[in-house]
């Protein structure tokens, strides 16, 4: 009777029940998008999808430039961004900007963002929350302003870094209760798409990713190190796991990847590394040198490697 009940499941597909279920073959979750739950939220529009070139002196380039103004990409030309914003708390890149300063500036990129990206495409935000006294939750302002935006927010992945957590004294109160405080060992990675939740391939190009991978990329939790700033040489740099995991869920072969605030240039070698393109802006000019004198290097040794 079990298997004749799970047979059925399968040939007629699931439905959300009031109890839930552990079946999701063919599952059919109109009953719970249609409830009241949803009533009022941007659930995503029928569009037509439209994906416009970038001048080729743009593709694979960095541009030492604020990225507010993109004016160097046309509507619906880039599959993904990807980047970790300044985090406006005195890095030597950082500007002392106000949280609202800070706030319009991140809306104004990410703005930009929403006009270049494709229908469908994603938007990918590593940010950590800052402070104690009190505690500014960054992560839950970006999705705000985001959605102001017109941007859907398909999930956040939580970067666990506690396997490289340093024992900090950062504690408080030591063994008491007056005043502990926690130690943050993870930050966020915010996910968004525009207009709709599916991205078309009209141009069948091929997914790279393998089974292993999607089964731990889709997972929300992510656990990988922290990279070091002075082996890099940005005060603040992501480890190329992240922008990989992300490029290699989101786009096809061949895609456009962005990167609005590029510091190390990290994401140009994560995209390169998976033959991907990209367009990157940063307007601190050293960090544009540092970020082609990595890639440089990359391409060198990738050349070297095919060579023997």
């Amino acid at each position: 009777m079990q298997s004749q009940t799970f047979y059925n499941q399968r040939k007629n597909g699931t439905q959300t029940s009031a109890f839930g279920t552990a079946g999701r073959v063919n599952h059919d979750s109109s009953k719970f998008y249609n409830g009241r739950l949803y009533e009022g939220l941007n659930q995503g529009n029928d569009v037509i999808y439209n994906e416009n070139p970038i001048e080729p002196q743009y593709v694979n380039k960095i541009l030492c430039k604020s990225s507010e103004v993109m004016t160097e990409l046309p509507d619906n030309s880039v599959h993904l961004m990807v980047t970790s914003p300044p985090y406006n708390v005195g890095k030597e890149y950082d500007e002392n900007l106000s949280l609202k300063e800070y706030r319009m500036l991140l809306k104004r990129v990410f703005q930009e963002t929403y006009r270049v990206l494709v229908p469908g495409g994603r938007a990918c935000i590593n940010i950590a929350n800052l402070g104690r006294k009190p505690y500014i939750p960054l992560h839950s302002f970006i999705i705000e302003d985001m959605q102001d935006i017109g941007f859907l927010m398909r999930g956040e992945i939580l970067w666990d870094k506690g396997n490289s957590a340093t024992s900090s004294t950062a504690w408080g109160t030591y063994l008491k209760a007056n005043n502990p405080v926690l130690r943050d060992i993870h930050e966020y990675i915010l996910i968004f798409c525009k207009d709709t939740f599916t991205r078309l391939n009209p141009q069948k190009r091929k997914s790279t990713i393998s089974k292993e991978e999607f089964l731990e990329f889709t997972k929300s939790i992510w656990r990988f190190s922290p990279a070091r700033a002075r082996s890099v040489g940005h005060p603040a740099p992501f480890p190329i796991d992240l922008p990989y995991r992300t490029i290699q869920l989101y786009t096809f072969e061949g895609d456009i990847v962005l990167d609005p605030f590029v510091g190390a240039g990290t994401t140009c070698l994560a995209a390169l590394k998976v033959n991907r393109k990209y367009v990157a802006y940063d307007n601190d000019a050293n960090y544009c040198t540092l970020a082609n004198q990595r890639i440089k290097q990359f391409l060198s040794e990738q050349n070297n490697l095919f060579s023997k």
